[in-house]
C-alpha cells in the first residue's frame, strides 16, 4: 500500500461508518468504491461497517481478480463497471436509505419536485429496472439507467449515487435521501406541485456557479 491507497481505504471506511450513523445504511447491507490507478478498491462483503478497517478494503482489477484475504462486495461488477466507464466519476455509494429504498420497492422515480433533484444530474431521479443483487444483470440495467447521471433508485433494492470523492459520492446519496423523504411526504398530502423543465433547466444554470470557485487572477 502506498499513501494515496491508505487515503482512499480511510475515505471508504469513513463513508461506511458514515452512513450508518447517520441512517442511511444498516448492517451489512450498501458497499462503496473508489479508483485506483487502474485498479478499484471497493469494500468487502458481509462485514458491518464498525468492523471495517483500511486493511479489509479489497483491491480488485476489471476482471474480478482481487488480492488480500477478503472478498469483494457482491456488487463488484456494478462498481467496476461504473468507474471503469466513467472517467467523470472516481467514487461510488450504494445503499438501502429508507425513503429511497421504499420508492425504489414503489418503482416510483423522484420528480422534479424540489431543485435539489437536480444533485441526480438530471431534472429527475430514475429507477433501474430490478436485477438480482451482485449480477451482471443488476450492473447493466444500474449502469444504463446512470447514463449521464449522478444518482438513481434500483428497483426493489435501494439506490446509488456517484462522486469524483468517496465523500461527494455520500453527499450525493444523502441528498437523494432527502429529495425521497419530500416525494414520499407529498405522496401523502395529494401529490407534489412540480418544476417545469424551464424551471430546472435555470437550476442547472445556478448550480455552475455555486459553491466556492478559485479567484481569477487580476
Amino acid at each position: 500500500m502506498n499513501a494515496r491507497s491508505d487515503e482512499l481505504r480511510n475515505a471508504l471506511v469513513a463513508v461506511m461508518q458514515q452512513m450508518e450513523a447517520s441512517g442511511l445504511n444498516h448492517g451489512t447491507a450498501g458497499n462503496a468504491s473508489a479508483r485506483w490507478g487502474d485498479k478499484f478498491l471497493v469494500t468487502p462483503s458481509g462485514i458491518p461497517a464498525a468492523q471495517l478497517t483500511p486493511d479489509s478494503i479489497v483491491e480488485i482489477d476489471r476482471s474480478g481478480a482481487y488480492e488480500g484475504d477478503f472478498r469483494p462486495t457482491s456488487e463488484w461488477r456494478m462498481h467496476v463497471g461504473l468507474l471503469a466507464g466513467r472517467p467523470d466519476i472516481n467514487a461510488v455509494v450504494h445503499c438501502h436509505s429508507q425513503y429511497a429504498t421504499t420508492l425504489a420497492c414503489a418503482n416510483k422515480p423522484i420528480p422534479p419536485l424540489h431543485y435539489m433533484t437536480a444533485v441526480s444530474g438530471g431534472p429527475d431521479i430514475r429507477v433501474a429496472p430490478y436485477a438480482l443483487f451482485g449480477s451482471e444483470e443488476l450492473a447493466s440495467v444500474v449502469i444504463s439507467t446512470l447514463e449521464g447521471r449522478r444518482a438513481c433508485l434500483m428497483a426493489n433494492h435501494g439506490q446509488i449515487a456517484l462522486g469524483r470523492t468517496p465523500a461527494e459520492a455520500l453527499m450525493i446519496a444523502s441528498e437523494v435521501e432527502v429529495q425521497a423523504s419530500f416525494y414520499y411526504g407529498t405522496l401523502a398530502i395529494g401529490g407534489p406541485v412540480l418544476l417545469s423543465n424551464e424551471q430546472m433547466n435555470d437550476v442547472f444554470s445556478a448550480f455552475l456557479s455555486y459553491g466556492q470557485k478559485p479567484k481569477k487572477e487580476v
